[in-house]
């Protein structure tokens, strides 16, 4: 996972749109009203990769499916803050030994064409992209993290067996929730079906396709949903492509009820006009860091790196890159508050956080050797000044503004950065090759810790010119390599619990990354038509958004809305 951002337009230009944020609402079909108890209409942008307009596929494994959400449902959602597991087309699973994954599912469940959802459908939904890799979206056959999967069983109607040729326990989080189950007795005799064209869009999902201009696709509560009781959304529309300005001027015209695109400022450009119904809650989705090439010299020093983190001002960096919205990340890559219930005993309270103190930078970069020339400049044993490029993607102006503050911070403290801005890929590319100082990253924020947080500081995970992999700093040990060797596969909690404090031991007194801020998961929504979405007091992650469909309650509803 890399989240990516860009700050695309001024305010001067976001606030000239919203001026005319009355016509947003011209053309908007009205729903059918709203049944006692429901929500008549949810309105939302297009989940299509590029124009709604096109060939109708309902077909989630095609590059651009009229729809991604509603229709199929993964097997559990992993909850990112607790990393409890939700139960949903599934209700338990378990590692009976690290090679073999038995998942138990929900009873009762049917297609929305009346066929019973069975183990078949799973087995079928698995075991296709076996002869098929572009539909193996759960990375189940081949050997990246964890072993490949040999077969895909289903012990009785409700049950399936999953055996691997070796441990696997790191693909779990893929399995249970990026996988959707597709019905087998649809698309069995369709041969490839990232290739099939599905015009009807049979799930076991909360919403069927209702209508479908060609443009705009609305969606009906689907009456034999498994948990028909919980959605109280009577029906979604999905329509659009909206960049910053035109997502903005949609909300604010209330054409939109919600929008998980990048508004860079949404407190000025949809909240402050209306307080009362505009809403926005960014939870932290992965830790924003300075990736330093641990190959190069004084970049190797640990001591050297611990002292540049010190010198950061990440609270200048969250005001330049993001208004302030994100808070500075924790060293230890946990995403705070959220997860401070796995922060080891050790680093709890503020010990987890870097704070900015060039002076305790200073004392520490005097204490590993670095000392300043007559110019002022850090020098290294050979007395040349410590001088690093800084390489940053063209166009992301949020990162742009990180740099800005860590060449000036360095500065301050003697060390020379120069940022050097150039195209994306470019910078990739450096990465894959090594050939950088520093460049921008991200740790993801997951649950399969093992993977999010080992695999960062995994020899194995180095780049050697071709795939971009997981360990950009280039950071190597035997002994940590063993470690998350070890805890890829260990299925005994209390000895998972006492490698990952081990690994965050190394990021906390190694410094192989260096935490900045915290990246967003993005959710601007609207409250006059629906209640219950995340929030502040009462959060809950959404990067499944089809969470929502159980959340949502009509305004006015005392109990989603926190009344008494």
């Amino acid at each position: 996972m890399r989240p990516r951002t860009r700050i695309a337009a001024s305010a001067a230009l976001v606030s000239a749109l919203l001026a005319t944020s009355a016509c947003a609402n011209i053309g908007l079909e009205p729903a059918p009203p709203a049944e006692e108890g429901m929500i008549a209409e949810i309105r939302m942008p297009s989940e299509a990769a590029g124009s709604v307009q096109g060939i109708l596929n309902y077909n989630w494994l095609s590059p651009n499916a009229t729809v991604q959400t509603w229709l199929f449902e993964p097997l559990m959602i992993r909850d990112r803050f607790t990393c409890e597991a939700i139960p949903w087309l599934a209700t338990s699973y378990e590692w009976t030994t690290p090679d073999r994954m038995v998942i138990d599912l929900r009873q009762g469940v049917e297609w929305s064409d009346g066929e019973a959802f069975t183990a078949d459908d799973v087995v079928y939904s698995f075991m296709v992209g076996k002869e098929f890799p572009a539909a193996d979206r759960a990375g189940l056959w081949g050997e990246f993290f964890g072993a490949a999967a040999e077969t895909v069983t289903a012990l009785d109607d409700h049950t399936v067996e999953i055996q691997f040729a070796g441990a696997a326990v790191p693909k779990t989080d893929a399995i249970l929730s990026t996988m959707r189950i597709l019905p087998e007795h649809i698309y069995a005799e369709q041969g490839d079906p990232t290739l099939y064209v599905d015009e009807v869009g049979v799930g076991t999902g909360p919403f069927v396709p209702k209508d479908y201009n060609g443009r705009r696709l609305v969606m009906e509560r689907n009456p034999n949903y498994w948990a028909a009781e919980d959605v109280k959304i009577q029906q979604i529309s999905l329509e659009g492509q909206y960049d910053a300005n035109s997502g903005a001027l949609k909300l604010r015209g209330g054409a939109l009820d919600m929008y998980r695109g990048d508004i860079p400022n949404p407190n000025r450009s949809v909240v402050a006009p209306d307080p009362e119904n505009a809403h926005f809650f960014y939870p932290p989705d992965a830790t924003t860091v300075l990736a330093i090439n641990n190959e190069r010299p004084v970049l190797n020093d640990p001591k050297f790196r611990e002292a540049f983190a010190y010198a950061i001002d990440r609270e200048a960096i969250t005001e330049r890159a993001s208004f302030g919205i994100m808070e500075p990340a924790s060293q230890t890559m946990l995403l705070l508050p959220y997860q401070e219930q796995d922060i080891p005993e050790k680093w709890s309270g503020d010990k987890a956080y870097i704070p900015y103190d060039p002076d305790q930078a200073n004392e520490k970069l005097d204490a590993a050797g670095y000392e300043k020339n007559a110019d002022g400049w850090r020098v290294d044993d050979e007395g040349k000044p410590l001088s690093f490029v800084f390489s940053v993607q063209a166009g992301w102006m949020d990162i742009i503004a990180m740099a800005d503050v860590i060449v000036r911070n360095a500065k301050d403290v003697g060390v020379q950065v120069k940022m050097v801005t150039t195209d994306p890929n470019a910078v990739d590319g450096m990465q894959r090759s090594g050939d950088f100082d520093m460049v921008v990253d991200f740790v993801g924020g997951g649950c399969q810790r093992a993977r999010d947080l080992g695999g960062r500081l995994q020899s194995s995970q180095i780049s050697k010119d071709k795939d971009l992999l997981l360990n950009r700093a280039r950071y190597s040990s035997p002994e940590v390599d063993a470690l998350v060797d070890e805890w890829a596969n260990v299925t005994d909690e209390g000895r998972a619990q006492e490698i990952e404090e081990e690994i965050i031991d190394v990021f906390m007194t190694e410094f192989p990354y260096i935490a900045l801020q915290y990246a967003p998961s993005r959710l601007i929504y609207r409250t006059e038509n629906a209640v219950g979405w995340p929030s502040e007091e009462d959060p809950y992650p959404i990067d499944q958004v089809i969470r929502l469909a159980t959340e949502l309650r009509p305004a006015g509803d005392a109990a989603a809305s926190g009344e008494d």
